[in-house]
């Protein structure tokens, strides 16, 4: 298994105890704002084989996410889930959609896990 960080345009991985990173200051990782958001709707993209698009609660408002996520996870699975959601990325047009977020997620042998929250967290709370 490998955890896969996408964040200001880097990848890093680490697997099997080896590191292949790129070291950041702290002051450039505490720009990155990771949110509580719950997953409101969700549909496939039409036209494409791995895009969903979300709605997703982020406590402020609600937020249109397009996740390469159709090949692993069926609509209906995510609505209700309380994910980890980039909120201070610039949107980016998919697939004629705008997309305001990026979600947190592991990459095991290729396939996504969603990083999700459990308890009382709210949509909008600040992952610290």
């Amino acid at each position: 298994m490998s955890l896969q960080v996408f964040a200001l345009g880097r990848v890093s991985t680490v697997s099997g105890g080896e590191a292949q990173q790129e070291l950041i200051d702290i002051e450039l990782f505490k720009k990155v704002d990771l949110r509580v958001g719950v997953v409101k709707h969700a549909e496939k993209v039409a036209g494409s084989k791995k895009l969903l698009r979300l709605l997703i609660d982020v406590g402020t408002e609600v937020r249109q996410i397009i996740a390469g996520l159709a090949e692993w996870y069926k609509p209906e699975e995510l609505v209700g889930k309380k994910v980890v959601v980039v909120v201070n990325l610039k949107p980016k047009k998919l697939m004629g959609f705008e997309s305001q977020g990026m979600l947190l997620a592991t990459c095991d042998q290729g396939k996504p896990l969603l990083v999700t929250i459990e308890g009382d967290a709210k949509p909008g709370s600040k992952i610290c």
